[in-house]
């Protein structure tokens, strides 16, 4: 017979023990908690998150209306503005005078969606896999709030990204890579920073947060023994580290203690499994030729999403890739050219090569940014130096495979592009959408914190957006 403290310290014991072993040996228990934590049966296995950072233009992209050219120059009416919050940036213009685009558009597909034909014709051949949202909306009107809230569930930082709820929920289908990866890649449009808890796993523990791969060197830092340091040794020298770490952790009971076990081990089993999944010039040519002439160039938005489709091959849950360079406040048309430029065909092509290996119906694919651009112009109403402010009313993203209805749109805004006339969907409901599709009730997906049984829909009402899923 035990008392109660030598019980309590031998349970301690044990757990850490199993916790170690299970790190140390994943075959023990299986590769992840793949299927455990969905609460019913998933359309999408994988999600590929295409994040167009800064704002893209909706008007000069999905949401054009050929009313559009009538309203050129004329004053943009304060019945449509209707009071609504602008930012700094043109909050001291005395005229807000709108502007059309300056692009040539065209209907494509089934239903006929006017996408610009001049800077996106591979996407626009790929519109019948798609469903457009035209009517997303957000709160939020600058970049930092707007992008931590789509990313995250909140416009304060701190809080869990969507691929750390992710990787929580429902695990890597592959021991060997983590269940979220994050690249970037950088357009030629206006920059805008990008942060870390963007991929974060705030209050969560930090095994789930986003790895970032690098477009040079080792694709994850400290990926390479140093020299002179052979893998067995490295074993041995974790091995040990472990053992050490999981006697703290029987002390503190800091579950942190767990997860930097768990990072060590997925550090080491990452060695073997990254390089060959990064090399794309095993790809056969006309793969490779499906993502346009920069497929080669490490770093770039094409060479980013090959790789995605490589790794979402491998198991790997959840790839965001943030392209950067859609604040677009001056000289849109030739800005918004060279950024689209840079996806156009790699997203076409993307899409392309999941469909032709059979994996579009279990993946999905979601492109868009934080918020979209006014009609009226910022700055000279030119041919080619007027920009666009931020505009969060409405603004348009596309969604692709695992469970989306194809070749639709949803959602209905004005002849200005300004506000929703039909349809809304929040941000929050977008969530809620992605989550549904991956088998996961986003009201049952939580984590007790600060006396809370907090979700990355928040405590605000969300829904799934049925009306989208097939």
């Amino acid at each position: 017979m035990i008392n109660r403290r030598a019980f309590i310290s031998r349970s301690g014991t044990a757990l850490g023990a199993t916790a170690l072993s299970g790190l140390l040996n994943p075959s023990l228990y299986g590769t992840a908690a793949a299927s455990a934590g969905t609460h019913f049966a998933p359309k999408a296995k994988r999600l590929i998150y295409l994040f167009l950072a800064g704002g893209p233009s909706h008007i000069d992209t999905f949401d054009y209306k050929p009313a559009m050219r009538k309203l050129h120059g004329i004053e943009l009416p304060e019945s449509i503005r209707n009071g609504q919050r602008i930012t700094g940036m043109t909050s001291g213009q005395k005229a807000f005078p709108c502007v059309a685009p300056m692009f040539e558009f065209k209907q494509y597909g089934q239903r006929g969606a006017w996408v610009n034909s001049d800077i996106l014709p591979h996407t626009a051949s790929m519109i019948d896999e798609m469903a457009v949202i035209k009517s997303l909306h957000t709160e939020a009107i600058n970049h930092d709030p707007a992008i931590t809230y789509i990313a995250t569930g909140a416009q304060q930082p701190g809080r869990p990204s969507l691929g750390a709820w992710l990787s929580y929920g429902l695990g890597s289908e592959n021991a060997n890579m983590p269940a979220f990866v994050v690249m970037i890649s950088q357009g030629r449009g206006q920059k805008q920073a990008l942060y870390s808890r963007l991929w974060g796993s705030g209050f969560l523990p930090s095994r789930h947060q986003g790895v970032q791969f690098r477009s040079s060197g080792d694709p994850v830092l400290y990926l390479s023994n140093p020299e002179g340091l052979d893998r067995s040794t490295r074993r041995a020298q974790l091995d040990v580290l472990g053992a050490l770490n999981a006697d703290s952790a029987e002390l503190s009971r800091d579950p942190e203690t767990i997860a930097r076990i768990s990072q060590y081990e997925m550090a080491f089993r990452m060695q073997t499994a990254v390089p060959e999944v990064v090399d794309i010039s095993k790809e056969p040519e006309s793969v490779r030729n499906l993502y346009g002439p920069d497929v080669m160039k490490p770093g770039s938005f094409a060479a980013n999403c090959l790789l995605a489709r490589r790794m979402s091959e491998q198991g790997v849950r959840f790839v965001q890739i943030f392209h950067q360079g859609w604040d677009q406040h001056g000289s849109l048309p030739s800005k918004l050219r060279l950024q689209c430029e840079d996806i156009d065909q790699a997203c076409a092509g993307l899409l392309k090569d999941l469909k032709q290996r059979g994996m579009l119906d279990d993946t999905l694919v979601v492109c868009g940014g934080e918020f979209g651009r006014t009609i009226y112009s910022q700055g000279a109403l030119s041919a080619d130096n007027h920009g666009r402010d931020h505009h969060g009313r409405c603004f348009s993203t596309w969604l692709a495979g695992g469970g989306v209805k194809p070749g639709m749109e949803y959602g209905v805004t004005d002849d200005f592009s300004y506000n929703i006339l039909e349809n809304p969907v929040h941000i929050r409901d977008l969530n809620a959408t992605i989550l549904h599709c991956m088998g996961v009730d986003h009201r049952r997906l939580t984590f007790r914190y600060q006396g809370l049984d907090q979700r990355l829909t928040g405590v605000e009402e969300a829904r799934v957006v049925n009306a989208l899923l097939s």
